[in-house]
């Protein structure tokens, strides 16, 4: 076990020590439960409680973010009715805390927030996600109508996801041109680069169309409890359009075949409580495009991690054809 944490660049043994920051914690055992941009451990007491433990990737998040991340969570649950995760305090009473827990000595101390367990399953696309993709749909608009009149504390930051944060060599998840088996495949994906920049300008950055999101509603941050949607993971929520929410709902399914109905149930879901113009949805493939775009740089960037590199093998010629046929109709 503690070879596979280890491969996350984090050490076993300064995690355990790194644990008295929650002296009630101290003696749980932990297990890796996720590595994407940061990593994720289950937490068990002898008595059998469980926690969950996010380890954040260092230099990607401030601290001024991560706090504004967790106002933004705690403001939904109790603004809207929302769950969200919740934080445990450490010894300090400060939800989040820090420990120099890398392998390699010279990465300084990364950011850690200790959540509350929370019962559920993560969807597969293999389910029927029908009813989950409509909640979603719901939950998305709720968020989105708060943050319209919600006025965020003093010192609030967040990333701001655009079409040059995302599509520009030095994007926040990295530079599309550098993905994997791109050459054959650079003259489609640069013509969608120029349409997305060219539609989005164009669409506009009205605080109706674009403000603060979760920014990641995929499958792997969602938890199905009984009838229940659970949405967790807010780390990469920043300002973006609001549609593309559901964009980042599909991440690594654009080409599932169920995607029509997924996306019938999404608006659905939302227009149950929000407002959204044909103006607005027209631009939802757009968002999906944008996305895709987003997640191929991604890609490129962490190939270090097995669930990236896995995804390397054929995500760049499988965008082929949702390319074209955008252009087709948008370009």
């Amino acid at each position: 076990m503690h070879d596979q944490i280890e491969q996350t660049g984090i050490s076993a043994n300064k995690l355990a020590a790194a644990l008295a920051l929650w002296p009630a914690w101290q003696r749980a055992d932990f297990q890796l439960i996720n590595h994407t941009e940061n990593a994720t451990f289950l937490l068990t007491l002898p008595d059998g409680k469980k926690s969950v433990l996010r380890v954040h990737r260092y230099g990607y998040n401030s601290a001024a973010a991560i706090q504004s991340e967790l106002a933004w969570m705690q403001a939904l649950r109790r603004d809207k009715g929302m769950f969200t995760p919740t934080p445990i305090p450490g010894a300090n009473s400060a939800v989040l805390q820090s420990a120099p827990v890398n392998t390699n000595t010279e990465v300084p101390a990364q950011f850690m927030v200790l959540f509350e367990f929370e019962r559920g399953r993560e969807p597969s696309e293999h389910d029927d996600l029908q009813h989950s993709f409509e909640e979603l749909g719901q939950l998305a608009a709720k968020a989105h109508q708060h943050v319209q009149s919600w006025t965020p504390p003093d010192g609030f930051e967040r990333l701001q996801w655009t079409e040059n944060t995302i599509l520009d060599p030095d994007g926040l998840w990295g530079d599309w041109r550098k993905a994997p088996l791109m050459d054959a495949h650079r003259a489609v994906y640069q013509q969608l680069d120029q349409t997305l920049r060219q539609r989005l300008i164009a669409f506009g950055k009205s605080n109706a169309r674009y403000g603060l999101i979760h920014a990641d509603m995929r499958l792997a941050n969602l938890l199905i409890d009984g009838d229940q949607t659970k949405l967790i993971d807010f780390d990469d929520c920043g300002y973006c359009w609001y549609l593309y929410d559901f964009a980042a709902a599909i991440s690594f399914i654009e080409d599932s075949p169920k995607v029509p109905q997924l996306r019938d149930a999404w608006l659905k879901g939302y227009r149950e409580i929000h407002a959204l113009s044909k103006e607005d949805e027209a631009e939802l493939e757009t968002m999906i495009m944008l996305r895709r775009m987003a997640l191929t740089a991604w890609i490129g960037s962490h190939i270090s991690s097995p669930f990236a590199a896995e995804m390397a093998k054929d995500f760049v010629p499988r965008g082929v054809p949702l390319i074209e046929n955008y252009l087709a109709t948008h370009g």
